[in-house]
Formats: structure tokens, sequence, C-alpha cells
């Protein structure tokens, strides 16, 4: 929950995406003629247990104009399709399916969607009208007339749908008004107390940096015959966090800095859809694969599968599979990249390379727990030793699984990478997805892949 949210907008940004689907559903099949039975209310609190872990919280005081709409709805389709997939892998594996009118469920699937698009214009609607409607204004004061004291205050004047006046700054030195925001200086800190009590100011925010603390300590201990609410804002912005968080150690809070992206339910979440995935593409593939086997055994000698030593998660060492492709099978100290026309390459894998289906044993991986369907591209140990020379923070991609494809391939990097510079342009799509990833961003990724592998002319 956001600082100083009020409960019935923390409520309606958590609930509004489950809530519509259980009664989407429960409308489908009023609508059909279908008794609201048992099986039905089963199926709605597992929708709505699902979605609230795969959906995220609806930013109701954003308007679609200052958001992407394309990117918003996109995410949205891709979130419920997953939910979809998920209900619709349990119904099978449990033959629960049986019980529901397949109108009534391909109903749901199909409309879904369009009624979350409505009822976040609707929330938005409504909650614009009772931030403005003099009722749930709130106002808040920053400590610290500094550069992150300046940016938080700004961030919130920018935003005309929070609800929040920024009535000023209270600081010991500076000017009578900041330099990058309109707010004024409104006294020394020594004067706060006085000026929140008679200005009923209700939230405040502590900017100072940690060396200041025995003038934080007296400031809250005058603040304690008041009754704002009191928010210390650690200056983190300076390092270039991955899945920055709260959290605590036995009692004590702590800040995570850099993190995976996959703590907690979050590597169930991934896990999952990496066994249902990988096993369900193996499943479809198989006979592709045996025959791609044969492919390479008719046309060049040597083993159908090439192994080589990779970096995985932590750092540590994997022996990943691919599909031999190459009259030479290299996993040492020096690894060349394969190049336009390069003559170590056969006939019938240059035609796997620019496909991508020599990736498939891959999926093998997955299944072993090494790999990751979606993640950063691991490469051969030679060029990870190289690169973490060379380019800052490159190790940082290890702190998750490798993947058979991740976000920068479908950006433009995927295949040779013959310069520094393409690489650090790779590293910096690995770090932009650790620190974005969410389940629909996998699917999106997977769904781009299918696409990016018959246009891309990058691999050889």
């Amino acid at each position: 929950m956001v600082a100083s949210e009020l409960p019935a907008v923390a409520l309606v940004k958590s609930l509004i995406n489950p809530a519509a689907i259980v009664l989407t559903l429960f409308a489908c099949a009023a609508a059909f003629g279908e008794p609201l039975a048992g099986h039905y209310v089963i199926l709605g609190i597992l929708a709505f247990l699902i979605s609230t872990q795969l959906f995220d919280d609806v930013d109701v005081f954003r308007s679609r104009s200052d958001a992407h709409p394309t990117s918003e709805d996109r995410k949205m389709f891709v979130d419920w399709i997953m939910v979809a997939g998920i209900l619709l892998f349990l119904g099978f594996a449990t033959k629960f399916s049986a019980q529901f009118s397949r109108k009534v469920i391909l109903a749901w699937f199909a409309v879904t969607p369009f009624i979350l698009v409505l009822c976040h214009a609707l929330a938005r609607n409504v909650m614009h009208r009772i931030v403005h409607s003099g009722n749930a204004g709130r106002s808040m004061v920053v400590v610290g007339a500094n550069t992150l004291g300046e940016k938080l205050a700004q961030r919130v004047l920018d935003d005309p749908y929070s609800g929040i006046e920024v009535m000023g700054f209270f600081d010991d030195r500076g000017p009578a008004r900041t330099e990058r925001t309109s707010a004024p200086v409104l006294g020394s800190i020594g004067e706060l107390p006085a000026w929140v009590r008679e200005h009923a100011v209700a939230t405040i925010y502590i900017t100072l940096p940690m060396v200041a603390q025995p003038r934080i300590m007296k400031m809250l201990d005058e603040l304690g015959d008041t009754t704002a609410s009191v928010y210390f804002v650690p200056d983190i912005f300076a390092f270039d966090l991955i899945q920055a968080r709260f959290d605590e150690l036995e009692g004590i809070p702590v800040v995570a800095i850099c993190e995976s992206p996959f703590a907690g339910f979050n590597s169930i979440l991934k896990r999952f859809s990496d066994i249902l995935i990988a096993s369900a593409a193996l499943l479809l593939l198989w006979p592709l694969m045996v025959a791609i086997a044969i492919g390479i055994k008719r046309d060049s000698p040597g083993p159908v599968l090439f192994k080589q030593r990779r970096y995985g998660l932590d750092g540590a060492q994997i022996m990943v599979y691919k599909f031999r492709s190459m009259r030479v099978l290299e996993d040492g100290t020096a690894v060349r990249q394969a190049t336009r026309g390069d003559d170590r390459v056969t006939p019938f894998g240059a035609f796997l390379r620019r496909t991508s289906l020599d990736e498939l044993p891959q999926l093998l991986n997955v299944l072993q727990g090494t790999m990751s369907v979606v993640g950063p591209r691991p490469h051969a140990v030679a060029h990870n030793e190289q690169y973490r020379k060379l380019i800052k923070r490159y190790m940082l991609r290890h702190k998750v699984k490798p993947g058979i494809t991740g976000w920068a391939q479908i950006n433009g990097y995927r295949g040779e990478t013959e310069t520094v510079e393409k690489m650090q342009s790779r590293v910096a799509y690995d770090l932009d997805y650790m620190r974005n990833w969410s389940v629909a961003l996998d699917v999106w990724i997977m769904l781009r892949t299918l696409t990016v592998v018959f246009r891309d002319r990058n691999a050889y």
C-alpha cells in the first residue's frame, strides 16, 4: 500500500481485477441459464486467488493518457491469458472441467479482458471524483530541502490524481524557495512541530541523511505531540536498484538494494510455469526433435547433442545442451563466437541456428532446474570471464537462471555480439528484465520470440 493511501483506494487498487473476474464468471453463467452451483463458486474462488497473485494493483489515479494504454492493456490481456491457462490446466488435470458449460467458460474467457478495461476506466473516474471532492485531500511536508526531498515533492506535484497537497519544506539551510519545485521552504526543523500542530498536517516525509540522526531524534520526540504520520525516505536512488524492496531479518528491517526477482512465492510461481511450459513443449515437439536428430546424423559425423559449460544461477557452472550445428565441439578457455559465413557451421546446422531450433534440447535443462524458459541467455564460460572484466555489473545477470530466450533477444540482441558495446546493451536488457519481471512479461517475451526468430537476421 502507498504511504498515506486511503483504505478505500487501497481496497479498489488490489481487488478490482479479481472481483471483476469473478463477477464476470457469475454473469456469464446467469446469461446462459446455468445455476450458480458449488462448482462455479469453487472456480470463482480459484480465479480470485490466482488473479490476486498474477495481476498488479491498478493505478487508479493515473489517467490512460499519462500511462501507455496499449502497453497497459497488453499486459492485462497477457495476465488474463495466464490466469485462464492455469485454470484450464487445473481443470483438465483434475477432470473438474467436465462439470462446466463450455459456452459459459468460452464466453468468460473472451469477455473478461474487455470488462477489466471498462472497470479500470470506471474506477479512475470514481476515484478522481473522490479525491477532488474536498473530503479526501491530504497534506504533506518534507523535512529536508535536498535533492531527494525535491524529487519526492516534484513527483507528487506532477501527479494531479494523487489528491496530496505539498505544503512545503522544512530545512535549517537553504533559500526561501527550492530550485526544482514550486513549494516553499516554510521554516527551520525546530519550527516544524508547532507548524504541524497549527496547520493539521497529515503526513511528514523525512529525507535527511542519516548523519543528521541527533536532529531527527529530537524532532521525532517533539512530533509525538502531533497526530501526523511520519515516514523516513532512505536515499537509495543513487544505487542501480534491482528488485528493491523493504524486508526484515529476525525482526530487524532491511532494505533490498539488489535482489533476485524470484524470491519467496515468485520462485515457486516461476518454477511452476517453467515445468508446465517445458513439459508441454516437449510433448508437442518430440517428433520434430527426433527428425532434427536424424538430420544431424545424416548431415555430418559427430554426436547429435552439443554440451557446453556455461554459468547458471549465482555463477555456478552448468552443462547446457544444444543440437550440434558445427563440425567442432568447443568448450575450453577460448571459444570463438559464430560469425556470418562461419566455415565451422554445417549446412543443416545453419538452418537450425537461423531458426533457433538448435536450442530445443535446453527444454531438458529447464526440467532439470538449471535453466528457465525466459531469462538472460547463458554465455560460454570463456566469454563470461572475458566480459565480466570489461562490463560493470555483468555478473548480476546470474542472480537468475539463464533462459532459452530473453528480453535482450527480442529487442535485437540475438546471435553474435562482436563488440563490447553490443554486449553492454545485451546486459542492460538483462538487468532491465530483472528489475521489471512479471509472469506477464515472460509470456510476452515467449510470444515475441515466435515472431522474432523468423525475421531476425542476426543469428547465424
